[in-house]
């Protein structure tokens, strides 16, 4: 066949539609699956957030029961402690107990009388003070603060929440004279030379036995 320039012409525009054709079968194409990823796309982000909607809910569950696990270990751990505690001291008070009504009869308090744990309540019922050891007579107390191992901050706590306020809390004994000793085992930051110079008469356990440790050029302060 012979290519005349009419054939050539009518090939080119022949040409030119198959690839118009293909053009629009390829963007028909590009529109198809561009909706098809968004439908995919659409469908796995709603998978997900279900997903994580659920992980989330999961998590949060874990966490309310963890969180009641540990508070109800960690009350059980403090009741325990307390215990342990309440029981220590009961027995660090025993041991410093014996003898000091004839201790301080040799320093001239002529007490004759001793009780221990002596709570104070509130109008409500509520304990918010207790003495460990009273030492009584018509005229006179002592006030033994009992602790395990002395420190400055428990001198402190002792004369500012206690002694100070010891008629206030127990008024039956505002016209005696108050004197304040404190008693322990070990003794931290020099706290026996602090309790010293505030006045307290301080005891100490020594092979067994209780003694007073002051001087016999100390003053005790009368509160």
């Amino acid at each position: 066949m012979e290519a005349t320039p009419e054939k050539v012409w009518e090939y080119i525009l022949k040409l030119g539609e198959e690839i118009k054709e293909l053009k629009e079968r390829m963007e028909e194409m590009d529109r198809k699956l561009r909706e098809r990823f968004k439908e995919t796309d659409e469908r796995l982000k709603e998978r997900f957030k279900e997903t994580d909607e659920r992980l989330e809910k999961k998590f949060k569950e874990t966490d309310e029961r963890l969180e009641k696990s540990f508070k109800e270990t960690d009350k059980k751990i403090k009741e325990l402690a307390n215990l342990f505690t309440t029981q220590w001291g009961k027995l660090v008070e025993a041991l410093l107990s014996p003898g000091t009504l004839e201790l301080f009869k040799e320093w001239g308090i002529k007490v004759e009388v001793k009780t221990r744990n002596v709570e104070v309540e509130n109008e409500k019922g509520r304990v918010v003070v207790e003495y460990d050891i009273l030492l009584l007579n018509k005229e006179e107390v002592v006030v033994i603060e009992v602790k395990t191992t002395v420190r400055v901050s428990d001198v402190k706590e002792f004369i500012e929440e206690k002694l100070s306020k010891f008629k206030e809390y127990l008024p039956t004994y505002a016209d005696k004279r108050v004197y304040g000793a404190i008693a322990g085992l070990n003794f931290e930051e020099d706290s026996d030379k602090f309790a010293y110079r505030q006045g307290l008469f301080v005891l100490k356990a020594s092979g067994g036995i209780v003694e007073i440790a002051n001087d016999k050029n100390f003053k005790p302060k009368i509160w």
